[in-house]
């Protein structure tokens, strides 16, 4: 069982947060893509379980990025609302399918989502 409050740990952790909501702030997304590599190497974790505690440690993250981005007026409700409800069907449907997928398998989606998004940027 993890010691929850080893220091060296412990600052490892604080160091994953803040390098996550730094990306997240900036980019307003794509903390996760950060979060799970620095959960499983500098923190430790299991490829599952750093998947499912990026998506945990996201979402105040993204609550912070998203009320910034409304007060500033960068973001519509008209758009928000709809890929809201969207957003949280598709957690759903990821959350089940984390659970009952082989490591590798959810490894090798994310590293192609990863890819994609990357050329994408690009052009």
């Amino acid at each position: 069982m993890r010691k929850l409050f080893k220091v060296k740990n412990f600052f490892k952790r604080i160091t994953a947060g803040i390098l996550t909501g730094a990306v997240n702030g900036l980019f307003g997304g794509g903390g996760g893509m950060v979060a799970v590599p620095l959960l499983g190497k500098l923190c430790g974790y299991e490829d599952k379980e750093a998947h499912a505690t990026a998506i945990f440690v996201i979402a105040p993250v993204c609550a912070a990025s998203a009320l910034v981005y409304i007060i500033n007026g960068y973001a519509a409700l008209d758009v928000i609302i709809p890929a809201a409800v969207g957003s949280v069907a598709g957690g759903l449907a990821g959350a089940l399918m984390l659970s009952k997928c082989p490591k590798t398998i959810i490894n090798y989606i994310f590293v192609a989502l990863m890819f994609a998004a990357g050329v994408r940027m690009l052009f």
